[in-house]
C-alpha cells in the first residue's frame, strides 16, 4: 500500500499510529521498519509485537509468521530496487504479510497493489488551531486579544511547517509578552520576504524540501544560520544537547557545522528531528550608515 505526501505531513506518524492498533497488533507477529539504505545494506531495524528490535537481514525472517513491512522513503523508489525487495519477499515473507510503502514522491503508487493514501497538508484553520494550542496551551487565547492576533499572523507565515510550529510556539511561551512577540514578527517578516525577494520561495517550503536556507539571528544580527541539512533520530538515539532556539534566537556559538535539536515528538513514532548547521559572518555589501536607528529592527 503506498502513502504518499509532502514532506513531513505526518506519513510516518499515521503508520506508526495504526501500528499501535491492537488489531494489527493480533493480526502481525512482527512490525518491521525499513528506510532506503536496508536495500543495500544488510542491517534491518524491526519491530516484534510492536517493541523495537534487531534483524540481522531478511532471509534470516521467521517464515512461520505474519509480517508488516513498513518502508519510509526520503527519495523515489526505483524499479529495481523494488524488484529486489519484492523477491526477497516472494522468498523470505510469510503468506499474508503487507507492505506499506511512504513517500513524498507519487511515483511508488505504481508499485502498490491497494489505492494509494494520499496525505495533504493541513489547511489554514486546522494549522491555525494548531498552532494556537502549542502556543497557549491551556490558556485561553480570547483573554489576551492582541497576542492571539500576531499569533495568528505568524503562524499563518510559517507556512503550514511542523517543525516552525514547535520551534516558534516554544519561543513565545517562553517569552509571553507583546514586545517580543511584535518583534519576533518583524523578524519573521523580514526573513521570509528576503528569500522570496531574492529567489522568489518561502524559506519554510525549502526546509520542508531539505533545501539550505540563511537564517539571520535575533540576537547576533551580524551572523546568519545556514541550515544545512535536516533529518530525524529515532527515540533509542542519542540527540544535540544544543536547540536551535538557542542558537537563531539566543547568542549561542559554535564553529564549523554542527548538529541542533529542533523538537522531540512526543507521539508515535517519536521521532526527534536534527538540523546541520554552520554560522557565518554576515557580509556588507555597499557603504555602512553613518548614523543607524538605534531601534531599528535589523533582519
Amino acid at each position: 500500500m503506498p502513502i504518499v505526501g509532502p514532506p513531513r505531513v505526518g506519513k510516518s506518524t499515521l503508520v506508526a499510529h495504526v501500528c499501535k492498533d491492537g488489531r494489527v497488533c493480533d493480526y502481525f507477529s512482527e512490525i518491521l521498519w525499513l528506510c532506503e539504505s536496508d536495500f543495500t545494506s544488510d542491517e534491518l531495524a524491526g519491530r516484534q509485537g510492536c517493541g523495537m528490535k534487531r534483524q540481522n537481514c531478511m532471509p534470516n525472517l521467521n517464515r512461520g509468521k505474519r509480517l508488516l513491512v513498513v518502508i519510509e522513503l526520503c527519495g523515489n523508489l526505483y524499479e529495481d530496487a523494488w524488484n529486489r525487495l519484492y523477491l526477497v519477499s516472494k522468498r523470505s515473507f510469510p503468506s499474508g504479510s503487507k507492505i506499506i510503502v511512504t513517500s513524498h514522491s507519487d511515483t511508488i503508487v505504481k508499485f502498490g497493489t491497494t489505492p494509494a493514501l494520499t496525505l495533504k497538508p493541513l489547511s489554514h484553520e486546522a494549522y491555525w488551531y494548531f498552532f494556537k494550542a502549542l502556543t497557549f496551551e491551556s490558556m485561553d487565547p480570547k483573554k489576551h486579544p492582541t497576542l492571539a492576533q500576531l499569533a495568528m499572523e505568524i503562524a499563518r507565515m510559517l507556512h503550514g511547517s511542523f517543525n516552525g510550529a514547535h520551534i516558534t510556539s516554544y519561543l513565545l511561551r517562553e517569552k509571553f509578552n507583546i514586545h517580543f512577540w511584535f518583534k519576533f514578527l518583524c523578524f519573521l517578516r523580514g526573513f521570509i520576504q528576503k528569500h522570496v525577494s531574492e529567489i522568489g520561495v518561502n524559506p519554510f517550503d525549502l526546509l520542508n524540501q531539505n533545501r539550505h536556507v540563511q537564517h539571520g539571528r535575533m540576537a547576533t544580527p551580524s551572523e546568519d544560520l545556514i541550515v544545512c541539512h535536516q533529518y530525524h533520530r529515532s527515540s533509542q538515539e542519542e540527540v544535540p544537547e544544543i536547540r536551535i532556539q538557542d542558537v537563531l534566537y539566543g547568542s549561542t556559538k559554535r564553529h564549523g557545522k554542527f548538529e541542533v535539536l529542533v523538537w522531540r515528538s512526543q507521539i508515535p513514532p517519536y521521532y526527534s528531528y536534527v538540523n546541520v548547521c554552520e554560522i557565518r559572518e554576515r557580509k556588507i555589501t555597499g557603504a555602512k550608515r553613518k548614523h543607524p536607528m538605534k531601534d531599528r529592527t535589523t533582519f
